[in-house]
């Protein structure tokens, strides 16, 4: 069948607010250069990396939450650093989050894969870089999944072989690969971990990969979301607002950050391993250094990843050691209302894009 020249696509036309992610049939169809492959996307899903580039929050000037101006976006941001490698360019297509098949190859790539159902790794090392720490995000540096085709290195496209729909394949990619990436880094095992946005794509990814690798889970939650929580596999739930334990855990999993965050190391064990990949409630936290060297705490970030975490996450998808959470799904043209959902952190797990 022969490529059309134009798509559907959702383009972010600079920092600001819902009105910046303009909805369009026009876009042309990307071709796939040497070494690439071309994806017809069938279901995306939304992330808070999303919002957070779309409003400018990773910007250093901005100091705030990340939902504080989710709907205008941060006018203390800066163009030069908003997106979280930095600059951006617009306009561009954002989705981290892809599951589709394989339509065309470029120059270098097996036409065998021709009508493979893949996922994109959404961070990954850049072929052409030097660098070796040189790192992209899908829908970030590059345009991503919000459209009808994508292309990526054939590398980044990695085939799945599933009985799930392509929403919940596509519910996947971000949160779990960077939940799997952090539970790799804490080198978790059969210990006790809190993990904190425990309803979240990736808290609720981490609970089911920890639980994977024999962990006493104990997830900070609203009460209201406690009894999800437990059948995913949580062993506690600790409200929101309740006092944490103190020395009662191995590792703790942090995608929050906040005023809160000096209880967190509170909560360690001598010699505990803290972990984060995210700071939704802040990311300007204060630290006394007693607590860490007294207690021989390990921080860590947590944003690179090795290829394999990927393709074991995929495994692991394969083998239904873990399953999607999805809690509802948008058409890609509702793309406002979906973002709106997921700001009010009502649901457990992923907002869906079904793209048309």
């Amino acid at each position: 069948m022969p490529l059309p020249n134009t798509m559907t696509a959702v383009l972010l036309t600079g920092h600001g607010g819902f009105d910046r992610l303009e909805y369009r049939d026009d876009v042309p169809v990307p071709r796939p250069a040497t070494g690439e492959v071309l994806i017809r996307v069938r279901a995306s899903a939304v992330n808070n990396t999303d919002v957070n580039t779309r409003t400018g929050w990773y910007s250093k000037a901005v100091r705030g939450d990340t939902n504080s101006a989710a709907a205008t976006g941060y006018d203390g941001g800066s163009d030069a650093d908003g997106g979280w490698a930095g600059a951006l360019h617009f306009p561009l297509i954002q989705g981290a989050d892809c599951c589709g098949e394989i339509v065309a190859v470029g120059d270098g790539v097996e036409p065998s894969r021709v009508g493979q159902r893949v996922l994109v790794r959404p961070m990954y090392h850049p072929a052409r870089s030097d660098d070796p720490d040189a790192l992209a995000t899908f829908g970030s540096e590059r345009d991503g999944a919000f459209a009808q085709f994508a292309t990526i290195e054939a590398e980044q496209a990695i085939p799945v072989n599933s009985p799930l729909s392509d929403v919940e394949l596509a519910s996947f990619p971000c949160a779990f690969s960077t939940a799997e990436a952090m539970v790799q880094r804490a080198n978790l095992g059969a210990e006790r971990v809190l993990i904190t946005g425990a309803s979240g794509g990736v808290g609720s990814a981490a609970i089911q990969l920890a639980k994977r690798r024999g962990a006493h889970v104990t997830a900070l939650t609203s009460p209201s979301k406690a009894e999800a929580l437990r059948a995913l596999g949580a062993d506690v739930t600790i409200g929101r607002e309740e006092a944490l334990p103190a020395d009662a855990f191995d590792v703790v999993l942090d995608l929050v950050g906040g005023p809160r965050w000096p209880e967190l190391l509170d909560a360690l064990t001598t010699h505990g391993r803290y972990v984060t990949s995210g700071a939704i409630a802040g990311p300007i936290v204060e630290l006394d250094l007693r607590t860490l060297y007294l207690k021989d705490l390990t921080l860590t970030g947590s944003t690179r990843q090795p290829p394999s975490v990927f393709t074991d996450l995929v495994g692991y998808i394969e083998r239904g050691e873990i399953r999607p959470v999805v809690a509802k799904t948008f058409p890609l043209h509702d793309i406002h209302n979906a973002q709106k959902a997921f700001l009010e952190k009502k649901h457990i797990g992923k907002i869906g894009l079904s793209i048309p």
